[in-house]
């Protein structure tokens, strides 16, 4: 998995190729193919392996603006990281075009790192500081902007985070 990454962030996924994964792994392509059905499920597969031991949750110091200021920050670092972005972008490209692995990527990893968000948003509506609002969509209306910078490849900057999460709490707090 770790071949198909590096390789992704190498050649980009137009030229990401299942012989290319197994050649850089050291086994052979039938290898690749009995555990993954393309070339996107093993990027899939490698994504997730890098974000196993995050699972921890959101921080939660009391201070809900800090707490979603640090983590969109977060974000915006891993996003502008040149080891992540074509892999990411490959990833993000090919689910658009493969109805499985995008019902496998919102299966294994989007769909529990929104639960993570959504948590802690609850967390916030329960002690006050955020409104009894639908939380899916407060999730897309504090994560949704900075996505869709970093497709568009606009400017992602802590500044910017910082402006996302102050615009979202203005129409989320009571």
């Amino acid at each position: 998995m770790t071949a198909a990454f590096e390789l992704a962030g190498e050649v980009g996924y137009a030229k990401l190729s299942i012989e290319g994964i197994a050649a850089r792994a050291g086994v052979g392509k039938q290898t690749i193919y009995r555990w993954w059905p393309s070339k996107g499920a093993v990027l899939l597969d490698a994504f997730l392996m890098l974000s196993e031991g995050d699972g921890g949750g959101l921080p939660d110091t009391g201070d809900l603006e800090a707490d979603l200021k640090a983590v969109l920050r977060a974000t915006v670092k891993e996003l502008r990281d040149a080891r992540y972005d074509l892999p990411m972008r490959a990833l993000s490209s090919e689910i658009m075009h493969d109805p499985e692995l995008a019902r496998m990527y919102a299966e294994r990893l989007d769909e529990p790192v929104r639960e993570l968000k959504k948590e802690r948003l609850r967390k916030a509506v329960e002690v006050g500081q955020l409104s009894d609002v639908d939380l899916d969509m407060a999730v897309d209306v504090i994560w949704g902007p900075v996505t869709v910078r970093w497709m568009q490849r606009g400017p992602l900057t802590e500044e910017f985070a910082d402006r996302v999460v102050e615009t979202a709490l203005s129409g989320l707090r009571p």
